[in-house]
Protein backbone atom coordinates (compact mmCIF):
# COMPACT_ATOMS: atom_id res chain seq x y z
CA UNK A 1 0.00 0.00 0.00
CA UNK A 2 1.44 3.52 -0.85
CA UNK A 3 1.42 6.59 0.73
CA UNK A 4 -0.76 7.74 -2.10
CA UNK A 5 -3.14 4.66 -1.50
CA UNK A 6 -3.64 5.76 2.22
CA UNK A 7 -4.93 9.49 1.84
CA UNK A 8 -8.01 7.90 -0.36
CA UNK A 9 -9.07 6.39 2.75
CA UNK A 10 -10.03 9.62 4.42
CA UNK A 11 -8.67 12.10 6.85
CA UNK A 12 -5.36 10.62 9.10
CA UNK A 13 -4.54 11.27 12.69
CA UNK A 14 -1.03 10.72 14.82
CA UNK A 15 -0.15 9.90 17.97
CA UNK A 16 2.44 8.71 20.26
CA UNK A 17 2.95 6.37 22.41
CA UNK A 18 5.34 8.25 25.17
CA UNK A 19 5.59 5.28 27.35
CA UNK A 20 7.57 3.48 24.13
CA UNK A 21 9.24 7.12 23.49
CA UNK A 22 13.06 6.33 23.28
CA UNK A 23 13.39 10.49 23.09
CA UNK A 24 15.37 10.19 20.28
CA UNK A 25 13.83 13.21 18.33
CA UNK A 26 14.47 11.38 14.50
CA UNK A 27 10.25 11.98 14.19
CA UNK A 28 10.82 15.39 15.06
CA UNK A 29 13.89 15.53 12.62
CA UNK A 30 11.11 14.19 9.79
CA UNK A 31 8.28 16.33 10.57
CA UNK A 32 8.62 19.46 13.28
CA UNK A 33 5.41 20.39 12.27
CA UNK A 34 3.67 17.53 13.92
CA UNK A 35 6.40 16.20 16.71
CA UNK A 36 8.32 18.01 19.34
CA UNK A 37 10.58 16.85 22.18
CA UNK A 38 8.92 18.80 25.07
CA UNK A 39 11.48 19.28 28.38
CA UNK A 40 11.01 15.67 29.83
CA UNK A 41 12.83 14.11 26.76
CA UNK A 42 9.73 12.27 25.14
CA UNK A 43 7.99 12.93 21.99
CA UNK A 44 4.76 14.63 21.88
CA UNK A 45 2.17 15.51 18.78
CA UNK A 46 1.43 19.40 17.90
CA UNK A 47 -1.74 20.67 16.17
CA UNK A 48 -1.39 23.82 13.70
CA UNK A 49 -1.63 25.83 16.51
CA UNK A 50 1.98 24.57 17.58
CA UNK A 51 0.48 23.41 20.79
CA UNK A 52 2.10 20.21 22.24
CA UNK A 53 -0.71 17.65 23.33
CA UNK A 54 0.56 16.03 26.37
CA UNK A 55 -2.40 14.54 27.28
CA UNK A 56 -1.98 10.63 26.65
CA UNK A 57 -3.27 9.10 23.30
CA UNK A 58 -3.90 12.50 21.90
CA UNK A 59 -4.03 12.70 18.29
CA UNK A 60 -3.28 15.53 15.66
CA UNK A 61 -4.28 15.36 11.91
CA UNK A 62 -2.16 14.39 9.45
CA UNK A 63 -1.37 17.78 7.11
CA UNK A 64 -1.52 15.68 3.68
CA UNK A 65 1.44 18.09 2.45
CA UNK A 66 3.58 16.47 6.02
CA UNK A 67 2.03 13.11 5.07
CA UNK A 68 5.25 10.98 3.71
CA UNK A 69 7.32 12.72 6.91
CA UNK A 70 4.99 11.31 9.31
CA UNK A 71 5.11 8.16 7.72
CA UNK A 72 8.51 7.96 7.53
CA UNK A 73 8.76 9.30 11.54
CA UNK A 74 6.80 5.96 12.24
CA UNK A 75 8.81 3.45 10.13
CA UNK A 76 12.23 4.73 11.83
CA UNK A 77 10.96 5.41 14.70
CA UNK A 78 13.45 3.10 17.46
CA UNK A 79 11.02 2.99 20.49
CA UNK A 80 7.96 2.09 17.47
CA UNK A 81 5.38 4.29 19.26
CA UNK A 82 4.39 6.68 16.60
CA UNK A 83 0.81 5.72 15.29
CA UNK A 84 -0.68 7.07 11.93
CA UNK A 85 -4.79 5.45 11.50
CA UNK A 86 -7.79 6.59 9.62
CA UNK A 87 -9.63 9.00 11.53
CA UNK A 88 -13.18 7.40 10.28
CA UNK A 89 -12.65 3.84 12.08
CA UNK A 90 -9.21 4.07 13.72
CA UNK A 91 -7.63 1.83 11.68
CA UNK A 92 -3.97 2.00 11.91
CA UNK A 93 -1.88 2.65 8.93
CA UNK A 94 1.56 3.07 9.73
CA UNK A 95 2.91 2.11 12.76
CA UNK A 96 3.89 -0.82 15.09
CA UNK A 97 0.02 -2.14 14.93
CA UNK A 98 -0.30 -1.88 11.17
CA UNK A 99 -1.37 -4.94 9.07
Amino acid sequence: MTVQDDTATGELEVWIDQDLCTGDGICAQYAPEVFELDIDGLAYVKDSDDELRTEAGATVPVPLPLLRDVVDSAKECPGECIHVRRAADGVEVYGPDAD
